[in-house]
């Protein structure tokens, strides 16, 4: 064979790279170095849920003679016929809703007293907000031993300095007490977001109400309230997302109880786990106690969202 009936073929000629594929590419650089975190992230939060879903399909017991078998639905329909859970669910609804509710109610009132220009407002700041970086447990000890306490605590001295007798606050009014607790160590939370709702009030509005003949207390109502709107809509929803998880109060001051007037979701899941040694039971329930969180929070997430889109306008 002669090497003229041989035929090559033609070099091939790279193609230009489009702008598009050049913006793929510069966003794919950047976005590579947040691939681990984002990996960690999925190991630590996505692999339980996963585990804690297959342990719901099994009935399992560690204190129980039989072994763990299938049972498919059979612990989330449980979850149905169980008048503790549906007390718990209950329970949740109310406690988080006074929570959150006097939570924002002092924080409003607290930012509002920081509003104004006074000597030492950075120290009152500074110690208004502290109740909030103080741990659930501390705190919850704290108020126990130190104003809960009918003999040694604050709150009974002071029943019992105006003629009303030592309360015993944990026992006689037990959801009072962890309302009071977790509503006093949140409403700081409240007071961050609302005192800069507030200071991002434009200055001029207020001069042009003064100016006006409007008060303190007209200009607050009419101008200041729809202003702080998405605010206490923020409010609300972060400090909904963390207090339907309420755990350190409940299980200091009451223990759930009595007769599970206490026990909200998370603590019912911890007894039914930790206690009941039910691991396919409680996992149910906490994969239920999560579509639950997620059907009241997500409605809220987005009016939120949409508040804050629309500048703050209804």
């Amino acid at each position: 064979m002669s090497y003229s009936s041989v035929t090559t073929a033609p070099p091939k000629v790279a193609q230009p790279m489009t702008d598009g594929k050049r913006k793929q590419l510069k966003v794919w650089r950047l976005r590579a170095p947040l691939l681990p975190a984002l990996l960690v992230v999925i190991a630590v939060t996505q692999a339980p849920f996963v585990i804690t879903l297959y342990y719901s399909l099994f009935r399992w017991n560690l204190v129980s003679t039989s072994s763990r078998r299938f049972v498919g639905i059979k612990n989330y329909l449980g979850a149905v016929t169980d008048p503790v859970f549906l007390k718990a669910i209950a329970n949740t609804a109310g406690m988080t809703l006074s929570i959150v509710a006097g939570a924002i109610v002092i924080g409003t009132l607290l930012a509002l007293g920081l509003h104004r220009n006074f000597r030492g407002r950075g120290i009152a700041r500074t110690l208004a907000i502290t109740p909030f970086f103080v741990m659930p447990v501390a705190a919850a000890l704290f108020w126990k031993a130190g104003l809960f306490d009918p003999t040694f605590g604050l709150l009974g001295w002071s029943t019992a300095a105006l003629g009303l007798g030592k309360i015993n606050w944990v026992s006689e009014y037990p959801r009072l007490s962890i309302v009071i607790l977790t509503a006093w160590q949140w409403s700081s939370f409240a007071l961050l977001i609302l005192l800069a709702g507030m200071q991002s009030f434009p200055v001029e509005v207020t001069e042009a109400a003064a100016i006006d003949g409007a008060g303190r207390w007209l200009t607050f109502r009419r101008l200041m309230l729809p202003h702080l709107r998405p605010f206490f809509e923020l409010t609300a929803l972060l400090a909904s997302m963390y207090v339907l998880e309420n755990f350190a109060a409940i299980a200091t001051l009451t223990a759930g109880g009595p007769a599970y007037a206490t026990t909200n979701l998370s603590y019912y899941v911890y007894l039914e786990a930790f206690s009941a040694f039910d691991l396919g039971q409680a996992s149910a329930y906490g994969i239920i106690s999560l579509a639950i969180a997620i059907a009241l929070v997500m409605p809220m997430l987005k009016v939120v969202a949409g508040i804050f889109r629309t500048g703050g306008r209804a």
